[in-house]
């Protein structure tokens, strides 16, 4: 089973040029032992973690753009077609580990390349292998991190045990939780809390004192984890360089509550509000009265009758919930408060990535 698709796909080197080409899947797979194949079904996936081909890897160059012996009008029509908006099925990929490799839709990923996208639907097979090197066993600790904390694929670290250093410290802000609000928390509620009140703002501390330059190789979650457990788990007196030692409180906790409470804007993540903009469209002999109503709202500061394919734009200014995603902050809102007014027919949101706003300006 080892060199199945070593021996489905294989070609003749010797007759391929190796000097500019896509990475292969054979010879990665070879590398790998005591294969376990998982079937991840359809996801999206970046297009540039896409690196590779199981059997055409010579045909495309490592920019992923088709060679000239390759089929060129196969090529040109896959790309009108996506450029057109029409429906592609997903391509099919074999994953080991962070890397990807073609299975079925090689043309479709270059054209999606050509395009400017940046990411495309995919069926994704992945190949975990159980050979116990300090690569493989890393990815693993980090997969499992990441299935069971639901947060996003942001937290690299290079030692091993650390992601489980990571998850024994929600455990502990779990209980925290539970124990603040008398109520129980779940580990994925307790995981977002954590990511945003106390993981962001201390690497946005270590960010910003540049300190990750004095450690090559290294990233800032490794430091966020060296200085976590140095300064909360074991209080030993260490000095950064950066005043983080006198910056921040001697407990996990208290740093929480420390950075809930600043205003500042080096702490975007801990904005204690929530802006968003919602387009509705409604029954337009009610227009008037809904604008009373909406403007009655207290998380509504302003109103606006406009013209175009929507009647009223509101800017609301909801209050964060740390246990909850902003998306379903704003989801509970709508539901409760805005779709409940009659006359309104369908809203959208749009919330704020940056915003810019001059001082003063009225209109």
């Amino acid at each position: 089973m080892k060199n199945i698709f070593k021996h489905l796909f294989s070609s003749d080197p010797s007759q391929q040029d190796t000097a500019d080409h896509v990475s292969s899947f054979n010879e990665q797979q070879a590398k790998e032992e005591d294969v376990q194949y998982i079937d991840h079904g359809i996801q999206t996936i970046a297009l540039e973690k896409i690196t590779g081909s199981v059997g055409k890897y010579a045909d495309f160059d490592s920019r992923f753009r088709p060679k000239k012996h390759v089929s060129g009008k196969r090529f040109t029509d896959i790309k009108q077609a996506m450029r057109q908006g029409k429906t592609i099925p997903p391509v099919k990929l074999y994953q080991i580990r962070n890397q990807y490799y073609v299975l079925d839709g090689n043309h479709r990923v270059a054209a999606a390349k050509e395009l400017g996208w940046t990411e495309i639907s995919a069926k994704v097979v992945e190949l975990l292998s159980g050979e116990n090197t300090m690569e493989n066993l890393l990815y693993i600790e980090k997969k499992k991190f990441f299935q069971k904390t639901g947060l996003p694929l942001e937290i690299d670290l290079t030692e091993l045990g650390k992601y489980n250093y990571l998850e024994q410290q929600i455990r502990s802000h779990q209980l925290y939780l539970a124990s603040q609000s008398g109520k129980d928390c779940d580990f994925a509620r307790a995981s977002r809390d954590w990511y945003n009140t106390i993981y962001l703002p201390m690497t946005a501390i270590i960010q910003n004192g540049e300190l990750i330059k004095y450690f090559p190789g290294r990233t800032i979650a490794d430091l966020y984890t060296y200085i976590a457990y140095h300064h909360w788990d074991t209080n030993a007196n260490r000095r950064y360089g950066i005043g983080i030692d006198r910056l921040i409180p001697k407990s996990m906790e208290g740093f929480r509550t420390a950075m809930l409470e600043k205003q500042t804007p080096e702490y975007p993540e801990m904005k204690r509000t929530i802006t968003a903009f919602v387009l509705i469209d409604t029954d337009t002999t009610a227009e008037v009265t809904l604008s009373d109503k909406l403007f009655a709202l207290e998380e509504v500061q302003e109103v606006h009758a406009v013209h175009g394919s929507i009647d009223i734009l509101v800017k609301v200014v909801l209050k964060r919930d740390f246990l909850a995603s902003d998306a379903e902050t704003i989801a509970e809102f709508l539901d409760q408060h805005i779709r409940k007014i009659a006359g309104i027919k369908r809203t959208q949101t749009m919330i704020p990535g940056r915003s810019l706003v001059k001082e003063g300006f009225n209109y």
